[in-house]
């Protein structure tokens, strides 16, 4: 009995082993916190839409983000949101001719440019979609989920806008 339990152990941990192994073997790893090459941003235009302000609040203590009363010439970046729009379309109907599925989508067009104009990231987009049923019973439900969907690809932006942001380099 006592063999048993000892030779189960030792299974366990070996599995427990093995795993950890094949997991740093593919190169899984953590996301840490962002490391940016530059201490200072201006997100302009100040305060901006949702997605702007909520990457200004993303940042922390790692970067400085300017205020509306600070010049642009003190940032060291300067994050210019050109674009920030939400979408909802129709892509489903039953045969009545109800509307059955919504497609949300947020789109963001972006540069990042330094104080003096040197181009660090050309023009680029950054567009979620979501798919969500439509139910005519449940309207306020489903209201609310299209807030809660439209926050988390908010979220979802300012994550990848973040890590873009951290792969710029200066110089």
């Amino acid at each position: 009995m006592l063999r048993r339990s000892v030779l189960s152990r030792l299974l366990r941990l070996s599995l427990a082993g093995g795993s950890v192994l094949a997991l740093a073997g593919c190169g899984f790893k953590l996301r840490g916190s962002q490391n940016f090459a530059f201490s200072s941003v201006a997100v302009v235009p100040n305060p901006g839409g949702p997605v702007a302000i909520e990457l200004r609040r993303s940042f922390g203590s790692a970067v400085h983000v300017l205020s509306t009363e600070e010049p642009l010439t003190l940032a060291q970046v300067v994050l210019s949101v050109l674009n920030e729009q939400r979408e909802k379309t129709v892509v489903g109907m039953n045969s009545s001719g109800q509307v059955r599925e919504f497609q949300l989508r947020i789109r963001l067009k972006f540069k990042v440019d330094t104080p003096h104009g040197k181009e660090l990231l050309q023009e680029s987009e950054i567009v979620l979609e979501r798919d969500i049923s439509f139910n005519e019973s449940a309207v306020l439900a489903k209201e609310a989920e299209e807030v809660l969907l439209y926050r988390n690809m908010q979220t979802d932006i300012v994550q990848q806008l973040m890590r873009r942001l951290a792969a710029v380099r200066l110089g």
